[in-house]
This record gives C-alpha cells, structure tokens and sequence, in this order.
C-alpha cells in the first residue's frame, strides 16, 4: 500500500482559515512532518474573502488603526506550537515601501500612495488591508511547501464518502465535498471558516420587504452594507435608517461620498460637508439611539495595565467547584465590571493626580476588599473622585439615554448631537485616557473569557446573554469607527443630511399610506418615508442560512444549530453548533471527529481574524489549538497499519488552481 496523504479541506478562504494555515505550517514538523494535501474552497481572494475583498469602494476603512492589527501568532501568544513573530499591518507597509518585503503584485497607484503615508495610528482602508491578508495567506501556504490547491468557487454539500465494492482502501470517516463547479473533493477532514454569511430574512424583514414590494418603497434587509443596491434611493428621499453601528458608518459613506459630496476641513478643526445634490435625506435610531463610540487617540499616562487581577483563572476556578452552571450576570459580570473600574480608576488615580483627592494606594487597597455593586464601593468612588463625570457607570455607558425623554425633534436632534460632541471630547483628546484603560481592560477581558470560562459550563440564559448582550456592548464601546466617522457624522446632521431619531426605536409599517412609520417614544415624535434600511449585519442562522454548505450541513443533520433551553423556552443562537475542540455536533450532540468549524458564526465564545499585537489573542490561541487537532488527525490517518489508505492517491483531487500571488482587485 502507499503512504497515506492526508487531505484537509477548508471551506471559506479568509483570513481565519489563513490564521489556521499559518498554524499548520508552525506546527508540522513537530506533529505530522508527512505530506500533507490541503484544499481551499473560496469564490472571493483567498486571504482576504469576501468581507475584506479589495472590490471594495476606496473610502471604507478599519475600524483599527494600523499598529493594532496583525495575523501573527506572536510570543504573547498562549498556545502549545511555536510562536512565529512577523509584521502587523503597520510593519507590512513599511516593508514595502521601503523594498524589504517583496512578494507583493504590482499596486495600483492609489495604493501606492496609501502605503507610503500610512502611519502606525491612521486606520488604514479596507483595500489596503486587504492586500495584507492576501499576501499572509500567500506566505502560509509557501511555508507548507506547495501543497494547497485553492478552488475559486462554493461548497454546496459535505456528503459521507460511500464505499465503492472493490475499495478496500475505504475509510468511514472521508468525506466528499461538493462544489458548484460540478467537481468533487475527498476529505479525511473538513474545516468550515465561513466567516459572515448571508441569511434569509427573518418573519420582520420578510414582511417589511413584501410591504414595500406591494407598495413601490424600497427596504434593505440586514446585509453586509456594500454589497447592497442603493441606487433606487432618489436624492432627497427620506430614507429611514433602523440600526447605529458600523454597518451604519459604512452606509454614511456609501451614501454620501460614494454620491458624490465630500468632507472640508474647518478652521476650528470640525468638518464641513459640501453635498453633490445626490444625497438622500437619512432618519437613524436604535435601541440606544447614539452611534458606537469611536475609537481613542488618547495615550495612557500612569501605570501601565497589568494582568487581570479579578476574573482570573483562580477565581473562575473557585465559582466552577462550586457551581455546576455559572450565570454570566450575577457571576461573571461583577467581576468583569470590577475589573474594567480597577483600571479605568488606576489611570485616572496615577495618570491624572490633579483630577484625584487620594493616593492610588490607598484607593486600590480598599477598592480590592470591595464587591463593584455595593455602597461602600460607590462611597469611595465618591469621596476620592471630586467631579462626578468621571464616575464610571458601566449601566450608563450602555444605555445613554435610559429613563430620559425629550420634546420632541429639536430636543433629540440636539442630544444625540451633544452625545457625539462629548464622545470625541473624551476619546479622540488627550484629556482623557482613562478611557483607553477601560478600552484595554474590556478586551483583555473579551480576549480572555472564553479561556477561562468553558462555554458548556455557562447556564442557558448565560449562553444568551453572551452571544447578545455581552457581546453587543462590547462592540458598543471598544469596537467602534475612528473618530472622523464621528465628526462626519455631526457635519452631515448640520447639513441637512442626517436626522436622530432617538432611543428606542419602534418600526410599523402603514398600509393605507404604503409608508414606513418610525418612532421613539422616549424621543417625541415619528417620521414616515417609504424607505427603510436595516443597518445591521444579518442575524447568524443555520437554519435560514443563504450559504449552500451551510444549510446542507443542518438539512443533512451533519451539523446543528446551537438551541439553548431557557425559562422562556427553546431559544436558538442561530450558531453552528461545535465542541470545545471546534468539532461539528449534529442535533443529538456526537461530535465529528474530522469535521470541524470555526469562526463568528460557530457556539464558541466568539473573536475576530485578527488583533491587536502582543495580546494573547483569542483567535491565535484558537487557531493554533485546531491546526494542532488537525495535525493529530492526519498523523493517526497516515500511521502504519492503522487501516485507512490515501484518499489522495488513490481518488486524486482534480485541482483547480495552485494557491499563488494574484492580481490586485480581482474578484
């Protein structure tokens, strides 16, 4: 018999499968130094995909500046293989302007010119970035020596590989994965990286859609912002725009600037916007009714942060012996507040003295013995911070405007405009880096509880609450547009262009008029326009999933969507389920030993592709933990005498297309 080759095959090519790949490589020689035959499944750019595609419009930028991102799993990392250091963005440009690093294509000169002016605190655009994670990707798969063959097209089907009568070569557990271009691959494992993917719209939409089909208006379902047609929207229009987030930032641009108008800088450092007459008229609300808060320029000043000194492994530790479930809410959540005060006060107590009447000593001292909720803690917050605008509230950082009501459109035009002023007045200053720290200790806490915390041992309410809350409030304060995104947003509401429609935002649509009706109740008063937007990406969904593969999987019973059961009954995340090893489960939860998932739309706790340098970043240490899973598979499969033969050589792959550098901007 041959030696056995093992074939792996991805679906999704972004950049969590090229954060996986990377992973292999570092790995390989210690677990598997055997060939191996790796297979990607990706219709966009591999590397980048079809989020961070380049055949993007130009203005659309990270919500990250340049010296946060990186692929590389480096030395913070807390992973089994070996850390491999290597540029960030911020390296990466430097590197190829300065000819260092080579193994780029030839950029268009709009590029060009990006990377030459690119500095570590500019957030860069998503063209440019996407040519970062193009050219990792291309680095990966030239360290595992030519043996990944990319195919530029969809997976429609992960099926169980029959055996054919004569095949004694037949292992149980291949799979056939089939693509749209009518060819087949054989897998002795499959890892599905999908990334966002679209969903059929949910009962709401759906409704929506087929009211404004019925009555000549218009209506965006949740989407990914730019691959949505806009071009029914007259100039002028009312358009009502239901969500605040970084969908809604991108729809600003896509609206405005990509029709034409554009930004001018004023003597008092605000912005002017100068329309092209193209523009319609926006009305936004949600259920906060301010936009993300934008990200800081600020620096920190006193004592640089530490360890988490609160929700630590020994604590978690402890709650575990004790509990069989853990609630997020009344467990977690505490220490996470107190963890997120400690280093907010530690900042403001040793960055900014003047603005203190106790010593930092002091004050922490007594703040450890404290629980986060209780009076005392609030009393000495009280006595040792003078002014009590920098008190942290975290209930208040959330909801802004909870309990309050205004008089109506002028009243919450001026208050959601307020809101943004003071935002950049504490963020995007140097007054104010108390506000990184509470940042820094928010993501040192996201990076690091699905670590400490195992997601089968949270109680169903509690699994809830992360996928929604927990991480919606997160996204709310740490994950949000750079601060010109803030500005243009003011400029655009002086304008004329862009109108608040306050917290809670309610949405019916009126059958006698054939219009959309949006109000707040807190806010006074309503709006009507025949168009409606949804800015927001579509709710995750297995069941309803747009994606071939997907909805096969579920369909197949292959896969299953995560159901929680709650007080309020069965309550579906919407998300692949998957083992804390990233394994598929189907509904009856046995895992798939060789058919993994990872990425947003799978149960784990959840992170992106890429982070923030020397962080111990979640999605590496994820990374490395299925490449190795991975590598432990194909070592079993290709050991002698275990049984099972190569897929490879005896079903060979029709190949579509060696992985190798491609041009800029193809799609």
């Amino acid at each position: 018999m041959p030696a056995h080759v093992p074939s792996v095959v991805f679906i999704g090519g972004g950049p969590r499968t090229a954060g996986v790949l990377e992973r292999i490589a570092a790995n390989k020689a210690a677990l598997f130094p055997g060939r191996l035959d790796i297979h990607v499944v990706e219709p966009y750019e591999p590397g980048s995909g079809r989020i961070w595609r380049y055949n993007q419009h130009p203005g659309l930028m990270l919500n990250s500046t340049a010296a946060d991102v990186t692929m590389f799993t480096d030395a913070s990392v807390a992973c089994s293989g070996p850390a491999v250091d290597g540029p960030g963005l911020a390296e990466w440009a430097a590197g190829v302007t300065d000819g260092s690093i080579t193994d780029v294509p030839e950029f268009p000169l709009a590029l060009r010119e990006q990377l030459r002016s690119l500095t570590r605190d500019a957030f860069p655009t998503r063209q440019l970035q996407s040519q970062y994670l193009e050219w990792f990707f291309r680095r990966a798969v030239a360290n595992l020596g030519g043996t990944v063959t990319v195919h530029r097209t969809t997976a429609t089907a992960v099926e169980p590989a029959a055996a054919a009568p004569t095949d004694r070569t037949y292992d149980a557990g291949t799979h056939l994965v089939r693509l749209a271009n009518g060819r087949t691959l054989r897998a002795d494992v499959v890892v599905t990286a999908l990334g966002h993917t679209d969903s059929r719209p949910d009962a709401a939409s759906a409704a929506w859609s087929g009211f404004a089909a019925r009555h000549g208006g218009f209506h965006a379902a949740p989407s990914y912002t730019t691959d949505v047609d806009y071009s029914a929207l007259a100039p002028g229009q009312d358009v009502i725009v239901a969500g605040m987030g970084l969908a809604f930032v991108d729809l600003l641009v896509l609206l405005m600037e990509g029709r034409g108008g554009r930004f001018e800088e004023t003597p008092d450092g605000g912005l002017r916007y100068r329309a092209s007459g193209r523009e319609p008229r926006l009305w936004a609300g949600s259920r906060r009714g301010v936009p993300y808060h934008s990200k800081i320029s600020a620096a920190l000043r006193g004592e640089a942060p530490g360890e988490l000194r609160f929700l630590t492994a020994d604590a978690v530790g402890t709650l575990l012996e004790r509990h069989s479930e853990l609630d997020f809410g009344t467990q977690l959540w505490p220490l996470i507040a107190k963890e997120a005060g400690y280093e907010y006060y530690r900042e403001l107590f040793t960055g900014s003295p003047d603005r203190v009447s106790t010593g930092w000593a002091e004050f922490s001292a007594r703040f450890a013995e404290l629980d986060w909720y209780s009076a005392a803690c609030r009393e000495l917050v009280a006595s040792a911070v003078p002014e009590p605008g920098l008190h942290l509230d975290l209930e208040a950082l959330d909801r802004p405007f909870a309990g309050a009501t205004f008089g109506g459109l002028t009243d919450i035009q001026a208050a959601v405009a307020r809101y943004i002023q003071r935002d950049l007045e504490l963020r995007d200053s140097p007054d104010h880096p108390e506000t990184l720290a509470l940042f820094v200790a928010l993501l040192k806490v996201y990076m690091e509880l699905g670590r400490l915390v195992p997601a089968d041992r949270l109680n169903p309410r509690s699994r809830h609450t992360v996928h929604g809350w927990w991480h919606g409030f997160f996204s709310f304060v740490d994950s949000g547009p750079p601060p010109r995104r803030l500005r243009e947003m003011l400029a655009l509401h002086r304008a004329g262009l862009l109108n608040f429609l306050g917290p809670g935002l309610q949405i019916t649509a009126d059958e006698s008029t054939g219009e959309f009706v949006a109000g707040s109740a807190q806010a006074g008063f309503s709006v009507r326009a025949g168009a409606l937007i949804e800015a927001r990406l579509p709710a995750t969904s297995v069941a309803r999933s747009l994606n071939p593969v997907l909805a096969w999987l579920h369909t197949s019973g292959l896969g299953s969507e995560q159901q929680l059961l709650t007080a309020d009954g069965i309550y579906s995340t919407g998300k692949l389920l998957v083992s804390d090893r990233h394994e598929l489960l189907d509904g009856d939860g046995r895992a798939h030993g060789r058919l993994f998932g990872v990425g947003p739309g799978t149960s784990g706790w959840g992170a992106g592709a890429f982070a923030r340098p020397n962080t111990n970043a979640a999605p590496f240490r994820e990374n490395d933990a299925l490449a190795r899973n991975v590598l432990a598979v194909a070592a079993e499969l290709a050991s002698p005498g275990s049984g099972t033969a190569s897929s490879a050589s005896t079903c060979p792959t029709r190949q579509d297309s060696p992985a190798q550098p491609a041009a800029v901007g193809k799609a």
